[in-house]
């Protein structure tokens, strides 16, 4: 259906705003008009705002927001009356609403200039790199990424605050910039600066639907809830969260971060001899690197450096990199455990500092080029 494809591509691999939650029904969480003229009234019978959220069952703070942005203000002073929040409430949920970028012309060149983020040398000038060309797709063949000190918008968004203290027009939130990036109706970014993201993706990724199906190797006893309690409150040192970055010709990446102090050590894994010899063999053993024996390997080398007090526990993805995790436990004393299926958000921090790796090992590139030297620096 090519019309169909042409809406998903021009939505940014977004759904349309008719079709999202936000084109339903007002729900529970929206005060009504029934619940605003009670608020005038217990706030002309000098009740406050704790008062008036517990006779409604609201949260204070929904109390104070709404008295404080829904109130009448010709009289020259903050007056609430229900006609006219219910006025301000309807208004600002109209739908669709200019986009801030485009209507900020500042705060768009900012946003700009920090996502294109190009290379200079002294004098100013910019260095001309990889010449990579913008298609549209989701997914595609691996190219050369551009040679660029990109900001995410979540960098963007958290650093208008400092560099515009006093202007409350130049602020951002980090979804904004994705969905002006994404999403060709809001107008206000160029679609071509996806590239410079640091996953270069140029359509949003759908949630994927999770896998009932697990690895041989994983039980429930290795699961991430036999995990101790004290990993999840980060309060103990010593338990870790691990995964591998991927690049071309089945090149990796291991990475490690520790839970409380996000102490972060990359994993050097090479070619094993043999790899690109002649054609691949079926069901034959892992040459690329990134096999379980290498993995084990990697992580035991690089974890019994540290003090055992150090070495608690470890959380995983179901890998098949991991199938050898049960000698981590016996010979070394580090006892892994596994995630659910697409579940990334079990493994937190680790998956935050594989995105902001991503800026300097970026994907389509060759990461076994990436001596041990190069990896020991990075990791101090």
């Amino acid at each position: 259906m090519p019309v169909g494809s042409r809406w998903f591509r021009g939505s940014g691999g977004m759904p349309p705003t008719h079709l999202a939650v936000s084109a339903a029904p007002l729900s529970e969480r929206y005060l009504s008009f029934t619940e605003r003229e009670e608020i005038a009234l217990l706030r002309v019978q000098g009740h406050g705002v704790r008062h008036i959220a517990r006779t409604l069952n609201r949260s204070p703070s929904t109390i104070s927001r709404e008295l404080r942005r829904n109130a009448a203000t010709r009289s020259g002073k903050l007056e609430y009356r229900a006609t006219t929040a219910q006025w301000h409430a309807d208004r600002s949920a109209r739908r669709p609403k200019a986009a801030k970028l485009a209507i900020n012309a500042a705060l768009r060149d900012y946003v700009q200039e920090r996502l294109a983020g190009l290379i200079t040398r002294l004098d100013g000038e910019p260095i001309e790199g990889p010449r990579v060309s913008w298609k549209g797709r989701r997914h595609g063949r691996r190219q050369p990424r551009r040679w660029a000190r990109a900001w995410s918008p979540e960098q963007i968004s958290r650093r208008l605050p400092l560099d515009f203290p006093e202007d409350e027009t130049m602020r951002i939130s980090g979804e904004a910039i994705y969905q002006a990036l994404y999403i060709q109706g809001r107008g206000a970014l160029r679609r071509e600066l996806t590239a410079c993201l640091r996953t270069g993706r140029a359509l949003r990724v759908p949630h994927a639907r999770i896998a009932g199906r697990g690895k041989s190797f994983v039980s429930s006893e290795v699961m991430i809830s036999e995990r101790p309690a004290e990993a999840a409150d980060r309060a103990v040192p010593g338990h870790w969260e691990g995964d591998l970055i991927l690049g071309l010709n089945r090149s990796a990446i291991g990475t490690l971060v520790e839970r409380t102090t996000r102490f972060t050590m990359l994993l050097h894994l090479p070619p094993m001899p043999g790899h690109g010899i002649g054609p691949r063999v079926k069901n034959g053993p892992a040459l690329a690197g990134h096999g379980a024996e290498a993995v084990r390997d990697a992580i035991a080398e690089a974890i019994t450096t540290l003090p055992e007090r150090l070495r608690r526990s470890l959380a995983w993805d179901q890998g098949a990199e991991m199938a050898r995790h049960a000698d981590l436990r016996i010979d070394h004393g580090l006892p892994v455990y596994f995630c659910d299926p697409q579940s990334p958000w079990q493994r937190g921090t680790n998956e935050n500092t594989n995105g902001l790796l991503r800026q300097y090992f970026p994907k389509g590139t060759d990461l076994s080029l990436h001596g041990p030297d190069v990896l020991i620096s990075t990791r101090n």
